[in-house]
């Protein structure tokens, strides 16, 4: 699976942002996806993930109320939508494929990875 990750940019604080996550080669098919980010120097962060069907959306705490994610299956897409951003929200956000049909936060149980998108959110 071939992921690619789209929609970031430089957005002031308050703001929205839409990120993407396509996947080609193969499909998303049966597997649930999630949305990481990662700071310089820091440690890669979960953020949200959206099970196979998309009735189950999960989200770290820091994001709930806030971000949005969802899928299109018959797209192979799924969607981040990123509102009330705040500058500590800036990093480079990554899509991942699970090797389950059910939302897990733990990175490891992602085994296909987008190359990144950068979000930056000015005060």
């Amino acid at each position: 699976v071939q992921l690619q990750a789209s929609g970031g940019g430089l957005v002031q604080a308050g703001g929205s942002l839409r990120l993407s996550c396509v996947a080609s080669g193969r499909t998303f098919s049966g597997k649930a996806v999630g949305w990481f980010r990662r700071v310089p120097g820091k440690e890669r962060e979960f953020v949200a993930a959206i099970n196979w069907t998309g009735t189950s959306p999960y989200y770290t705490d820091s994001v709930k109320g806030r971000f949005t994610i969802s899928r299109d299956n018959a797209k192979n897409t799924v969607y981040l939508q990123m509102n009330s951003l705040k500058p500590e929200d800036t990093a480079v956000y990554y899509c991942a494929v699970s090797l389950s049909s059910l939302v897990v936060a733990r990175s490891r149980e992602y085994i296909y990875w987008g190359q990144g998108t950068l979000v930056t959110v000015s005060s």
